[in-house]
């Protein structure tokens, strides 16, 4: 597509320079009568240059990338329809801001994280739940799996390393800088399930756990964002 519109650019600028060579034909071979410009050589030129703003528009169009979903937003106390949800606001105070990308879920998901507004200097711990943001940090239900631990249960989420760790889970654990604000992204090789995708990013109160009978622990719920 950009070769082409580059040689349609080309022609319009070729046809717009031969006016004076046109002209001076013009005059030539057809008297003081006639038109300096051939009326095939101009009505080709007019056509060319009026193509052009259109095959640009057309380009600058198709080239454009489809845009990851994403949602952004500022934290407030549960509401049915809010974005992001603090449960603790001395931790994740009312009014910090959140964006959340999740970019190629059906291939190799990434998973972009930005907040601003935290508490400096601190570190959180991060995952992707199975379910929306409801009134309290409970209502997201139990982590995001990728292969589901068979012996957990809504009441007994999975603290089995061989299921509760980094690969088959999405953990988005960061460190707020001094300003409060810090970014984390995972990607993995394996995408969301279509019919049961992941519906809510969960902040706990500190960094996750990976040993055994504690793993994907990661202290209390302090805010929850609802997934695009």
């Amino acid at each position: 597509m950009d070769r082409e519109v580059a040689g349609n650019g080309g022609d319009a600028v070729e046809a717009a320079g031969t006016f004076p060579e046109s002209g001076s034909r013009g005059t030539a071979e057809g008297g003081p009568g006639h038109s300096p410009i051939g009326e095939g050589d101009g009505m080709r030129s007019v056509m060319r240059a009026a193509t052009l703003p259109a095959a640009l528009a057309l380009a600058a169009f198709a080239v454009q990338p489809t845009p990851a979903p994403q949602v952004e937003a500022s934290f407030s106390t549960y509401t049915p329809d809010a974005a992001a949800v603090t449960y603790d606001p001395a931790v994740v105070p009312t009014g910090a801001t959140v964006r959340l990308a999740i970019a190629d879920a059906a291939t190799t998901p990434k998973v972009t994280l930005r907040l601003t507004g935290l508490v400096p200097d601190r570190a959180y711990g991060a995952h992707l739940h199975q379910r929306p943001c409801g009134p309290d940090g409970a209502a997201a239900g139990p982590h995001y799996q990728h292969t589901s631990d068979p012996a957990a249960t809504p009441e007994k989420p999975s603290t089995d390393p061989a299921y509760a760790n980094a690969t088959n889970e999405v953990w988005l654990d960061f460190t707020t800088g001094a300003d409060g604000s810090a970014q984390s992204s995972a990607t993995h090789q394996w995408p969301f399930n279509e019919q049961n995708p992941p519906r809510s990013l969960i902040i706990h109160a500190e960094a996750t756990q990976t040993a055994a009978g504690h793993a994907g622990m990661a202290g209390a719920r302090l805010a929850c964002v609802n997934l695009p």
